[in-house]
């Protein structure tokens, strides 16, 4: 077969690749080998490049391959001549050619002898160089020269019919996903979110499991967009969607339906909990103020919830029903979540219930306070006490503290608890030291944001006081960092009245919002009180280096530092070698109620005040 056969078959083989998928590589792998059967060379090379990159492509044989990448190395040689000018390079005689004085030698002693590139590109659009080598020198016929041309071109036309194809690829891609996803948050949109139900139907019967949807719808969001604009109500509406993917399970989908609505796939629930225990995180990750252009913007949302039957089809219906459900929640009020299977109507039930009988329980003074010791961290003496609530109810048994305190903010009757609490403590306290002198020196009691932030705080807690006839300055009021977040301005004056009464102030929680170590100096703090959770991971490098500098702060600025949690004797021993002043734990003691504390601590025969370890004491209450 001659050359023109040889060269119209190739271009044939070629043209059939131009509406395949098959990859740039590897038609160009295949057309450098076919080359060296249409021409009188040894070896076919392909080079791509723009004016700051030159690479490799593709070669067909290992000595190309090398000479190829020598082009790149030096950044020297016809091929890069022939990209330059847009004109074709011949070297018939190496040995001869002054053109390259640092290719040149280096190419002979790879035992090439000859050299022909062809520029690959259309009008003045260039993408590389088509190199032929022999390892013989001689130059190609007229003949050959226009056949190398010729597969120069093709392949020019190739490269930007391929390129053209794969642009419009990531053009359709690129619409596909624009139509699937929200252009504002990323999200996936309603679209998208019902092909993810469908597929999630098939998952269901093969898992037997349950699935949910939570649709949850910002509450109040109009007024944003009224009082700021609509720049920042998209901003805010990115930044919840942000909060949410953090909430989510893995495999869970978060989808925005549109303007503040988004919805929440849950699949492979065994149980209904599990969707309402998301819904829970979905109103914890909206509680802190969003940052946005200096503005603090709070922030709720209503949730609707709807499950499926374990391994039923999710009907079409579904995100209906989280819609309806959401509804209700926002007729209630908002800020809360609404289910609409059975399951979870009896769990509201079960929370509708608990509130009414914890109107009776607080009439009837039917709650308890527990208390847990805190004592000195080096040598165990007891400092004093943290007053915790505890509920005994006649049919419930022993209800969770976060269960009382989420049915007392539901119910607004968080103030009125509280107040309880404080004086409860007050007069216990009080009969301690009636009884037993000093030996409890000094009562702690926890304050929740609403209470410290509602009117009329500090004047509250000067009657207990007084009704109760307690010395201010045995009393000591736990605050977490959120109560300074939300209005520091007001905290400040709330805290600095307190502080005139001659209470003393704990800050709780250290450590479990945004932690800022300025709260330190701006307010009149005496204690700081590390959180649990930087306790429970004492044995880490990072965390430990953490605890030391807050211990020094605090010491610097003349604060107590209070370490809980301690459920270990080693935990114990690491917070006491960092320096901190007091603890409490599971390890030193479980919360005691007033008669186990009696016994435990108070009792006279002891004729000390308590030491480590009491980690003995009766079960938790």
């Amino acid at each position: 077969m001659n050359r023109d056969s040889k060269l119209a078959q190739v271009l044939v083989e070629f043209a059939h690749t131009l509406g395949t998928d098959y990859s740039i590589q590897n038609i160009l792998d295949h057309l450098v080998r076919r080359i060296t059967d249409v021409l009188p060379v040894t070896g076919a090379g392909v080079m791509l490049m723009t004016e700051s990159d030159l690479h490799f492509v593709a070669a067909s044989n290992e000595v190309v391959q090398r000479i190829e990448a020598l082009q790149a190395e030096l950044q020297e040689g016809p091929c890069l001549q022939a990209y330059r000018t847009g004109e074709s390079v011949q070297i018939p005689d190496l040995a001869q050619d002054q053109r390259f004085p640092h290719f040149s030698p280096r190419a002979l002693e790879r035992g090439l002898a000859a050299v022909f590139t062809f520029p690959i590109g259309l009008a003045e659009h260039r993408l590389g160089a088509l190199d032929l080598y022999r390892d013989t020198a001689g130059s190609l016929n007229e003949g050959d020269m226009k056949a190398a041309q010729v597969l120069a071109d093709v392949t020019a036309a190739y490269l930007f019919n391929a390129q053209a194809r794969a642009e419009a690829s990531a053009n359709n891609e690129r619409l596909r996903q624009l139509g699937l996803h929200d252009p504002l948050t990323g999200l996936p949109n309603r679209v998208l979110l019902r092909e993810m139900l469908e597929h999630a139907v098939a998952r269901a019967r093969r898992s037997h499991c349950m699935a949910a949807v939570l649709f949850a719808d910002l509450d109040d969001f109009k007024s944003v967009n009224d009082r700021y604009g609509h720049q920042i109500g998209d901003e805010l509406l990115v930044a919840v969607a942000e909060r949410l993917e953090h909430v989510l399970r893995s495999g869970d989908t978060l989808a925005r339906l549109s303007g503040d609505e988004f919805v929440i796939l849950c699949e492979d629930l065994t149980e209904t909990s599990q969707g309402v225990l998301v819904a829970e995180r979905v109103a914890a990750a909206l509680a802190e103020p969003f940052a946005l252009d200096g503005h603090n913007l709070e922030m709720s949302a209503s949730v609707g919830m709807a499950f499926s039957g374990p391994g039923e089809d999710i009907p079409e219906s579904l995100l209906r029903d989280a819609d309806l459900a959401m509804y209700e929640a926002k007729m209630a009020g908002g800020a809360q979540h609404q289910v609409v299977d059975i399951t979870s109507r009896l769990a509201a039930d079960h929370r509708r219930y608990l509130e009414q009988d914890l109107r009776r329980a607080l009439a009837d003074n039917d709650f308890q306070v527990a208390y847990q010791p805190i004592v000195n961290a080096p040598g165990g003496e007891l400092l004093g006490v943290e007053a915790l609530l505890r509920w005994h109810h006649p049919q419930r048994g022993w209800v969770k503290p976060e269960m009382i305190l989420a049915a007392a903010e539901r119910t607004g009757m968080m103030f009125s608890l509280g107040e309880w609490v404080l004086t409860q403590a007050c007069k216990d306290f009080n009969g301690w030291r009636r009884d037993y002198g000093n030996l409890v020196p000094q009562v702690s009691v926890n304050v929740s944001g609403r209470q410290v932030m509602g009117p009329g705080f500090a004047e509250t807690v000067e009657q207990v006081l007084h009704d109760t006839g307690t010395d201010p300055a045995d009393l000591y009021l736990e605050i977490t960092e959120t109560v300074l977040i939300d209005d520091s301005s007001r905290a400040a004056a709330v805290l600095g009245a307190l502080k005139d009464i001659g209470i003393g102030l704990v800050l709780d929680d250290f450590g479990t919002g945004y932690s800022s170590l300025s709260y330190l100096r701006r307010f009149p703090f005496d204690v700081v009180k590390i959180d649990q959770s930087f306790i429970a991971d004492l044995g880490s490098e990072t965390t430990g280096a953490i605890v030391s500098a807050i211990i020094d702060l605090g010491h610097l600025l003349h604060l107590s530092v209070l370490a809980e949690g301690i459920e270990t004797p080693a935990q114990l021993t690491q917070a006491t070698k960092l320096g901190v002043d007091s603890a409490q734990g599971y390890h030193i003691s479980y919360p005691l109620l007033p008669d186990q504390l009696r016994r435990r601590v108070l009792d006279p025969s002891l004729n000390a005040p308590i030491h480590l370890p009491l980690h003995a004491a009766p079960a938790q209450v």
